[in-house]
Formats: C-alpha cells, structure tokens, sequence
C-alpha cells in the first residue's frame, strides 16, 4: 500500500474523469467522493474501485454526462430518474434534495431510479448528519446474496444507511445485508488475512473464515441468517415501487453491468418539533453508556458507529491515503 496525500489521490481522479467527459464541477466531485472514501477507511469502495467504475463507464454502463431529473411530486416526497448518471454524483443531488426537504417539511424522501453504483453508502448518511439531519438511505444490488435457505444468489446485498447527527461526532451505521460485503472480502483476501468470524459457506457447504472461498461460492451469509435475507427482500421492493425502478430480480448479475438500480434518500429534520438540546443530550447518554460498558476480554473497547472513521479521517488526512500499489500504478497510467 502507498501513502498518498489526499490532495494528489483527488487532483489524479479528476483529472482522469475530465477525459472521459466529466464537466470540471462534476469531475471534481466525483473524485472527491471517491478520495473521501479511502480517507474514512472504506478502502474497498474508495480509490481501489476507481477503475472498475472506470470500466463502467466505457463499457456504457454509466453516462458521464446524464444527471438525474424529476418525475413526480408529492409533497415531501420525489420520484427521480437517475439516467444511468454517475451513481456517486446522483446519489448525493438526491440526498441533498432529501436534506433541502426535510429543512423546509421535517422531513423529505427521494426515491431514485435508474441509476448506478453509489459506492459508498456512507457517504451519504455522513451529507445528512453534517447538514444537521437524520439520514437514512438504501439501495437494491444486482442478486449476489442467497436467500436463507438457498445456495445461489437470488437478492441483493442491499446497504442500508442510518446517520444520526451529533456535536460531539455523529453516530453513522453503513452496513450491508451479509455478514461481510464483497468489497470486505476482496480487502481480507488481498491482505492475505482470514475472516474474524464465519462469512459464508464454502463448496462443501460448510461455514468458513476464508474470503476466497466465499467469493468462489458466492455464498454469502445473512445478517441474523433469515432476518437479514428478509430485510434485504423488504429494502429491494420499497426501492423499486417507489421510484418505478428495477427490481434485484431485474439486474444484471455482472458487476461491470451493474446499472439501472433503486434507491430511497430519507432526511428528518430532528430540531422541526423542538427539544433540540434534549434530544442531544440522550444521544450522548446513548453513547456515553457504550463507552462505559465492559469489553471481552481481549477485545477492544466498545465503540458506536462512525466513531473509527472519524479517527482513520483524521490520520489518513494527515499521513496521506491507503492506496493499493497496482491500483494507483493503473490510474497514472489512465
């Protein structure tokens, strides 16, 4: 892995999106995001995907020029039509929309189809809490999670993204439907590293720790084995009627022809009722007892979410990004 500071690792990927046709506005922003990623420590989403997001846009898949437009009003609520745009670029007008909503109603929702990848989920659920509002997001995926009970991929490993904002560092829950995302699996794979608890099952249908295993099955586990299998059915068909948009079932299962997906973008404005400095103050109490509860033995001591990234925030700043070797190797040379 390189330490490249994040200036360099931001300026590199705008530049190499203004190639393929980025505006320089929305070159900049793209590439910003995908720099944030890395810097918050989601390596797998963040500069070591850039170029199979690049592939996707030669491929056809993602339109560097399209953004997303309104179809239907209701009040707070939206339907879009992301065009197949950028998905990081869509996904963050539509939770800004969200945002802009929640400020003026207390609360607002843009259900969004016909778009592409978001990367990273986080990021949006990070707009909301730093815009002083509940986030709450998700997205469908092509099908590459089984069903409990089954052994091939029929839904998708829907991220769902709840932010919640606060002062003193906001509480931020990014969490896909399996045990571990596939992007996990390729960074423990590469590290050379085995799972710290069973992620999946192998061919001979046995639970295991080896990430290459489970990528070669794609036999991901559930989150609570059949409760998570049922959210991510729940998560896909509130995506896909809200926003008239693909289903899972609907998708391709390539993940350089991942396009055409559904998401929702929910804002709550938590201040809209009053009671501001009480409702701060039982979000930390919340934590406060997270802190004060006993660890495992040898374990680390209990941390709520969002609290490592605001840590690997602040080092990857200022120590420069993690960023794979081949990886930055294939970007200089794009």
């Amino acid at each position: 892995m390189n330490r490249i500071p994040f200036e360099t690792v931001h300026a590199r990927l705008a530049e190499v999106l203004r190639k393929l046709g980025f505006s320089a506005a929305r070159a900049d922003r793209c590439a910003r995001l995908f720099a944030e990623t890395t810097r918050d420590g989601v390596y797998s989403h963040g500069v070591n995907r850039f170029p199979r997001f690049i592939a996707t846009v030669h491929n056809g898949s993602v339109d560097p020029t399209a953004e997303p437009r309104v179809m239907a009003r209701a009040g707070a609520l939206e339907r879009w039509d992301g065009q197949r745009g950028p998905g990081n670029l869509n996904a963050q007008a539509a939770m800004a929309r969200a945002i802009q909503l929640g400020s003026d109603h207390g609360i607002g929702c843009i259900a969004l189809g016909n778009t592409n990848h978001w990367m990273r989920g986080g990021s949006y659920g990070w707009q909301a809490a730093g815009a002083g509002l509940i986030g709450i997001c998700w997205t469908n995926t092509m099908p590459n999670l089984p069903p409990w009970g089954a052994t091939e991929p029929c839904i998708g490993n829907n991220p769902l993204v709840i932010a919640v904002p606060r002062p003193k560092g906001p509480v931020v829950l990014d969490m896909a439907m399996s045990q571990f995302s596939y992007g996990a699996l390729e960074s423990y794979r590469k590290s050379g590293k085995m799972l710290p608890v069973g992620g999946g099952f192998d061919r001979d249908g046995n639970l295991t720790r080896d990430p290459a295993a489970i990528e070669s099955t794609q036999r991901l586990l559930p989150i609570g084995y059949w409760k998570g299998s049922g959210l991510a059915v729940v998560l896909d068909i509130v995506a896909a009627m809200l926003s008239l948009g693909n289903a899972t079932h609907q998708v391709a299962p390539d993940p350089l022809r991942e396009t055409s997906l559904s998401q929702l973008f929910v804002a709550i404005n938590p201040v809209a009722l009053g009671g501001e400095e009480q409702m701060e103050r039982i979000a930390d109490q919340v934590v406060d007892s997270l802190h004060h509860c006993r660890p495992a033995p040898h374990g680390t001591p209990v941390r709520y979410p969002g609290e490592q990234t605001l840590r690997l925030r602040e080092e990857n700043r200022r120590l420069g990004l993690h960023v794979d070797s081949a990886v930055w190797s294939e970007i200089l040379a794009m």
